[in-house]
């Protein structure tokens, strides 16, 4: 099974029509922090991560989470 985070910024990227990149920058986030954890070369991202992220999607942590396969699993981080 996929990572519900990990789908679910790739759900947003693909949604927005952006790259990773452009959202990360415009949350002032560095995108190598979510290229290591999409990659597996990090564990989940922090919360306050995953906050900028939607910051620089525009969207909110509720929003982020709001999936119903979040409600689907016991850990979230796959």
């Amino acid at each position: 099974m996929e990572q519900p985070i990990k789908k679910r910024i790739l759900e947003i990227v693909t949604q927005q029509g952006k790259s990773i990149t452009a959202i990360c920058l415009n949350g002032n986030l560095t995108p190598s922090t979510l290229f290591d954890f999409i990659e597996g070369k990090s564990h989940c991202p922090k919360v306050s991560t995953i906050k900028k992220f939607c910051a620089g999607a525009g969207i909110t942590l509720s929003e982020f989470f709001a999936p119903e396969y979040f409600n689907d699993t016991d850990d979230v981080y796959g």
